[in-house]
């Protein structure tokens, strides 16, 4: 993978490249960034970048020998650890690593529910093992083969459990040109005893402008959904990705369909649109709440004076000045709340028609009634 197939993150890949440049490379790195951000690309990418035999001022050449491997991820000297579902103890990482490296391909951004989507996971839980690390102190106990590094990239370091203190003197004392990258999620959830051993690399979430541009650019989104998208995404990429497999619809017009049923107390159209929220199916019925949470955090910005860091289309941007108009702060935030504890419901699958319809009348009761829940985390008028 080269730094240019990857979104965004430019300032991330410029500080790897001079790293290089300039010898300044860690033995031991920790690449964190959320879900969906792009870390376990990046320390891909930089792997290559490091093995490249003719690099670039801004990239690997992708072309020589060195690189030609590493697109396939087949390099002898690029090695993976990462969590899977054991059935035996003595199953390692590499009795996974076909399926790791047809999952990375198709996507180098996936997250440990596309990962379990390879695997005959049934309910197992994902965990890094003893065996494994073993595994992980054998293969880095050889010099390297072809290029000027041997690269671990161990991805989700979080599942290793008190096993991976086995890990610590090949951490802090590894051999001669050998390099071990982590990928996390999670700082708190990894040993203290590893991370005090690492140099940190933070990579931020994806910006709202990167995810727009990666829709319409390589998925053919037009601009209105792959703003949509982005906006939901939240700087994810993983989430924007899974959107695509997902109905192609707007949600705006049918969320503020709904909003403003509530608004008029209009009890049968309301059952109406509970019966086709229901039917939306769960994934939908998730970004559906999750567009109406942000677009009402949107309307809050715009009722604050704060206009000019509001990302949404000029279509939804009127909709929303007379939504922020009508709809006050407190009530928007009590909404919100709703809608937070709807989503929470539908991903342990609630009953729709019975979620939906509990919603609709508390939000008839915020809007219509005007009864707002009190208390210090809603603002006063």
């Amino acid at each position: 993978m080269q730094f240019k197939e990857i979104i965004g993150q430019s300032e991330v890949k410029q500080r790897l490249i001079n790293s290089v440049t300039e010898n300044r490379v860690s033995h031991a790195q920790l690449f964190l960034g959320p879900e969906g951000s792009g870390a376990l690309a990046l320390a891909v990418a930089y792997a290559q970048y490091l093995s490249c035999e003719d690099k670039q001022p801004v990239d690997s050449c992708g072309v020589c020998a060195s690189c030609r491997k590493y697109q396939k991820l087949m390099h002898p000297d690029l090695h993976f650890s990462y969590p899977f579902f054991a059935k035996h103890k003595d199953d390692n990482a590499l009795t996974f690593i076909e399926q790791w490296r047809e999952a990375f391909i198709s996507n180098p951004y996936l997250n440990l529910d596309t990962w379990r989507g390879y695997l005959d996971a049934e309910n197992k839980q994902a965990n890094i093992n003893i065996a494994e690390c073993h595994q992980i102190i054998k293969k880095l106990s050889f010099k390297p083969f072809e290029s000027a590094y041997k690269i671990l990239i161990l991805w989700l370091p979080e599942y290793l459990d008190k096993e991976g203190n086995a890990l610590l003197k090949v951490i802090e004392e590894p051999q001669p040109y050998t390099l071990f990258l982590l990928v996390a999620q999670n700082q708190d959830q990894i040993l203290n005893t590893i991370l005090s051993r690492t140099q940190l690399v933070k990579v931020p979430c994806l910006n709202f402008e990167d995810i727009k541009t990666e829709m319409i650019s390589h998925h053919h989104q037009t601009e209105t959904a792959a703003a949509e998208i982005a906006y939901l995404s939240n700087g994810n990429m993983t989430e924007a990705l899974a959107m695509l497999q997902q109905d192609g619809k707007s949600y705006h017009t049918l969320f503020v369909q709904w909003l403003r049923l509530c608004v008029g107390n209009k009890g049968l159209e309301v059952l109406s649109f509970v019966e086709q929220a229901a039917k939306m199916g769960r994934e939908n019925q998730k970004n559906f709440i999750r567009y109406g949470i942000s677009f009402l955090r949107e309307c809050c910005l715009l009722r604050a004076g704060a206009e000019r860091i509001v990302k949404l289309p000029e279509s939804e941007m009127e909709t929303a000045r007379k939504m922020s108009a009508v709809i006050n702060m407190p009530m928007a935030q009590a909404v919100i709340s709703e809608l937070e504890k709807a989503h929470y419901h539908i991903e342990r699958n609630a009953n729709p028609k019975i979620l939906f319809l509990d919603v609709s009348l508390q939000i008839i009761k915020i809007l219509h009634l005007k009864i707002v829940p009190q208390g210090n985390h809603y603002i006063p008028n």
